[in-house]
This record gives C-alpha cells, structure tokens and sequence, in this order.
C-alpha cells in the first residue's frame, strides 16, 4: 500500500501555517510520509501592495475568481510564495524534519500548460484576457518527490509551475496538490482551509457536508463560495487522478492533518460503482 499523504495547506488568512508544520513533524517522525503543498495568496497580496503593485482580481463567467498575472504580478507571486516556502521549511526543520523547499520550477517537477486566452468578468464587464502568466498543472515529477520521500526529506512545494520550456507560471495550489497526489498514486489528499469545510450555507457553521461523491460534484459547486470553488475543483481533478480520497477541512487546532485524514472535514469520495 502507498503511504504517501499529500497535504495542501492554503494561504488565505485565517490558516494557521505553524499548526500545520508541527503536526507535518509530529506525523513524520512517527512513519508517515507526506509531502506539503502550499499557497501563497495573502503573502502575494500584501507584498504586491507594499511594492506598488496591487493585485487585480476577475472572476470567470462561471464563478471562479483568479489573480490576474502579468510579468511584473508574477515576479510578487514568486517572491511571496518563496517566503511562505521557507517559513514552513523552518517551521519543520525547528521540529527537527529534513525539510526541502521547492517550487514546480525546481528539477521541473510540477508542469503546468498555459492558459490561452480566457474571458473574464472585471467592473462588470465581460472582457478577454491575452498573455497570462497563469496556467492549470498537467504533471509532476513523481520520480523526483520519491526520491527525496526515499532520502528522509519532506518536500515543501510552493505553487508555481513550470511549462516545458521553463517558463514559471502562477498555478492553483489546490489543483497543483491534486495534481501531486495523483502522480504518487497517494490514498488520501488533504486540502486545510480556514473553515471546517465545504459546508451548504457558509453563515452556518452546522451545515457542514460530511461526504459528497464524484458524482454529485454540481452539488457541490452549487454550494461552494470563492475560493472553496477551486477546492472543490482540485478535489475533482484528485479523484479523477485516482486518489482514493480528498478531505476539506479546517487548519486550525492542535492536530489539523491527523484530525483531516480521520475525516474529520468534508469527504469527497469517488463515484459510486453501480452494478
């Protein structure tokens, strides 16, 4: 059985970075292997703002808000991301964890395809973007994680993807981890949010859902809001990808990923096999 967990833990405020590196370490030295994926968007944001480079936001005709990225925007992701990046890795390497930091850049082991041109909604008008620095994740490095996994170190993966060519791209961290978990056939991805999880009324904290299953992913894109949206959009692409399961749930508290891989969050599951 593969015993490889990846943990993605997003970087919205409200995410408690510390929490997750501790548990990371306490989990590690007890046997489990994991690799940690990261975001970066609350670090993009102030950075880009303290440097004169706000960040502009637009949300697709679907619903899905992204960041904008042109040369100078992408330049901010890839300082913030790096910070957050190395903030985890000390984090673990305090707890005594050979912790390695990389981006998708790094030996290539996250590609990602760029975007053509796409449509967005932006001061309420329909406009096309040209020229993105933004793209989706199609691969990673399996071989290349294994064998820092195989070497005692727990890989620390920034969001940032690499095109064939090597040109580095802004990606999607939850779609990036999915991305991830497939390539390691891992049993169980986990995504840590700053909520408990997916739940059907974001101002009722008892609305959770508990389970949904592959084929009822409308649902829950029904009941998702900003960025869950891409959660549950990478929690798809996981279970499409042949991960066995994704669990959405909350960053906080003592043990975040030891309580997400007991289920304890929203459990996406994949389709039932009908006879």
């Amino acid at each position: 059985m593969n015993d490889i967990q990846v943990v993605k833990v997003g970087g919205a405020q409200g995410n408690d970075l510390n929490a997750v590196a501790q548990d990371a370490a306490r989990l590690w030295k007890a046997g489990q292997r994991i690799v940690l994926v990261h975001g970066g968007s609350a670090e993009a944001t102030a950075l880009g703002e303290s440097l004169g480079r706000p960040p502009r936001f637009a949300q697709s005709p679907g619903g899905h808000t992204s960041r904008l990225t042109d040369g100078e925007t992408l330049e901010v992701f890839l300082m913030a991301t790096a910070l957050v990046n190395r903030r985890l890795v000390a984090a673990l390497r305090a707890e005594g964890v050979s912790a390695v930091g990389l981006s998708g850049l790094d030996g290539g082991c996250l590609t990602a395809e760029r975007k053509g041109a796409f449509r967005v909604i932006e001061n309420g008008r329909v406009r096309v973007v040209r020229d993105d620095l933004s793209g989706k994740p199609v691969g990673a490095d399996s071989g290349f994680l294994r064998l820092l996994l195989d070497g005692g170190h727990l890989p620390v993966l920034a969001p940032v993807g690499s095109t064939v060519d090597g040109q580095a791209l802004n990606v999607d961290g939850d779609r990036a981890a999915a991305c991830v978990a497939g390539a390691l056939g891992a049993q169980t991805l986990a995504l840590l949010t700053a909520v408990p999880g997916l739940m059907r009324d974001v101002n009722d904290p008892c609305s959770l859902v508990q389970e949904i299953s592959a084929d009822e992913m409308d649902q829950a894109m029904s009941w998702a809001q900003g960025r869950m949206k891409k959660k549950v959009m990478g929690a798809a692409e996981a279970l499409g990808h042949g991960v066995r399961r994704v669990v959405i749930a909350g960053s906080a508290g003592a043990r975040p990923i030891e309580d997400a891989l007991a289920g304890r969050g929203t459990c996406l599951v994949p389709a039932a096999v009908t006879a």
